[in-house]
């Protein structure tokens, strides 16, 4: 929910995606969630409409509860702001209005080092809907794959010492083969020795508070 306004969130999101979001948030209250007292928790993320970096989070949080409450009734367990991250259709948005230079130019002018041990490329994964796996989701979306510690092509069992046609099905090998997934593991722990993909996105990680 990136405003507890209709006019903002709908021009970011679209036509009545702020009132199909209230009203989503009033069925989670009623089933119980965000309730004092309860344990089921009600998260909402905050993040910018623009380039600019998100406000400190507690004092956002405390606005957040005090509009959604007076004007829907609703409550929730907590708010988490978010960096808008210079990829895909933002980074779109802001290359149209020259603005995409001068963004990274923040990003990296706010990086914060506290920010590096909490990292999720430093203890999560994203896994695609093909097994592929990335650092995170930012790089799923860019299609930065964890590359395997030991490539091999599947040509290089062939008992018979052939060669590679070049076909489509060899292609599609050796694609598979030029990255990690979950079929090419044991473990997580195989991942551990292998450098985290990185480019000038990661820096709206490590902007301000952080986004991860």
């Amino acid at each position: 929910l990136p405003c507890y306004s209709s006019k903002n969130v709908n021009l970011q999101r679209g036509n009545k995606v702020f009132e199909r979001s209230i009203q989503g948030l009033q069925h989670l209250n009623r089933e119980g969630y965000g309730q004092v007292g309860s344990d089921l928790k009600l998260d909402l993320v905050y993040n910018p409409l623009g380039a600019f970096l998100p406000p400190p989070q507690d004092a956002l949080e405390v606005k957040y509860k005090e509009e959604l409450m007076e004007h829907f009734g609703i409550r929730f367990s907590s708010l988490y702001t978010m960096t808008n991250m210079p990829i895909k259709r933002f980074a779109d948005f802001l290359y149209r209005r020259k603005e995409l230079s001068p963004y990274l130019d923040l990003l990296v002018r706010n990086f914060n080092p506290d920010t590096v041990s909490n990292l999720m490329c430093t203890n999560t994964v994203s896994v695609g809907w093909d097994g592929n796996i990335y650092d995170c989701d930012f790089n799923q979306q860019l299609g930065f794959n964890i590359p395997q510690q030991n490539n091999h092509n599947v040509n290089d069992d062939d008992d018979g010492g052939g060669t590679n046609d070049s076909d489509d099905g060899d292609l599609a090998t050796t694609s598979l083969k030029s990255h990690s997934n979950v079929f090419s593991i044991n473990t997580l722990a195989d991942l551990s020795s292998l450098p985290i993909t990185t480019d000038s996105h990661c820096f709206g990680c490590t902007a301000g508070m952080g986004s991860s």
